[in-house]
């Protein structure tokens, strides 16, 4: 077995055991929070395992930079205390060159969190979305709060009672202007989607003038196709995640709760959520230079600290880039390029 074949499997099944355990317990501590609603639905132990199902990919995400740091801190650990690296330095092979070695293990792993974030992640949320919906139970006395949302230039107010998502009640619609300012407001006791756009069954409507008021009414009025089913069935769950598909179609005038800089800001963090990854690398790499007869344990402590350090950094920037604090592009990158300078730095000033 070559060397760097030797230290791609030390790599890979270490990540690929901190991945499995970091993922079991989000899991746990997710179904512990949802469990009993699972049963008291009638879904029984099949429920609880297709939700465990549909929320793997989340947690994936979440999980996979974690991950990384604690595989590679293990395994670049095992290296210095088993004094591999001593023996692969005195041949000449560098730090720079066992890091390089360990790239590919993270390559796929950051690949694998883009391709999960981009693509199964949205398409199992809305899996749950529906299932969850569909589940539950029917109380027609329940009380539907309304939600407020916007679509283009124009503020929303309706109630979101069907579990579809196909219908609106009690809406009420402000236009405005590209300036802001109140054109028209209508009010539809029911909206409906007839699969390409939705409907306004009996609205009325007031135009403001500049010195006057115009009302009218129509039995049936065309809304808008920016709306789907989908929007409408997350709004009445409160779901908090935006996917990139939902932020580009917010940005460009779908459905959105927040400010546009929230949706700028997640669509930068969906690009460099999986740099997370390497960054993870980079700050673990000076373990494999740990002298544990010297006191190198605390290496490996530094290591980790940057490491969850690097995480509340990068918490912190998307939370000012999402509340406009912050250049989107600056709360999204700025926490991968400063933490992933440190562990270069860190790296040339070990290896001397």
């Amino acid at each position: 077995m070559t060397l760097g074949a030797y230290l791609l499997r030390l790599m890979s099944w270490r990540v690929l055991a901190a991945l499995a355990v970091l993922m079991g317990i989000l899991q746990i501590i997710d179904l512990l929070e949802v469990t009993t609603s699972i049963l008291d639905r009638k879904l029984g132990a099949l429920g609880v395992g297709y939700y465990a199902l549909l929320r793997a990919p989340r947690l994936f995400e979440q999980a996979a930079p974690l991950a990384v740091l604690a595989g590679s801190l293990f395994a670049f650990a095992k290296l210095a205390g088993d004094s591999a690296v001593t023996a692969m330095r005195s041949t000449g092979i560098s730090a720079y060159r066992i890091t390089l070695m360990a790239v590919p293990t993270v390559l796929v792993v950051a690949l694998a969190q883009l391709a999960v974030g981009m693509v199964v992640a949205p398409h199992t949320d809305e899996v749950l979305s529906v299932w969850w919906q569909a589940s539950a139970p029917k109380d027609p006395t329940k009380i539907v709060d309304p939600v407020t949302f916007r679509v283009g230039n124009e503020i929303v107010v309706a109630v979101p009672r069907d579990p579809d998502g196909r219908s609106l009640e009690n809406v009420t619609i402000y236009r405005r202007d590209p300036a802001g300012r109140l054109v028209e407001r209508t009010s539809a006791k029911t909206a409906i989607y007839n699969g390409v756009r939705w409907q306004l069954v009996e609205p009325t409507f007031e135009t403001l003038g500049t010195a006057s008021v115009s009302q009218g009414a129509a039995r049936v009025m065309d809304w808008t196709q920016d709306l789907r089913p989908g929007d409408v069935r997350a709004l009445a769950m409160g779901q908090t995640l935006v996917t990139p598909a939902e932020a580009s179609r917010a940005l460009a005038g779908g459905l959105s709760v927040r400010p546009r800089t929230f949706y700028d800001t997640q669509l930068q963090r969906a690009w460099a959520a999986p740099i997370a990854c390497l960054v993870m690398l980079l700050l673990s790499a000076p373990a494999a230079l740990a002298n544990f007869r010297g006191g190198g344990a605390t290496l490996l402590v530094q290591c980790l600290a940057a490491g969850l350090l690097f995480l509340v950094f990068d918490g912190a920037f998307t939370a000012l880039g999402e509340n406009g604090a912050a250049p989107p592009i600056l709360a999204a990158w700025a926490a991968p390029a400063m933490f992933g300078a440190l562990g270069v730095t860190a790296l040339l000033y070990l290896e001397g």
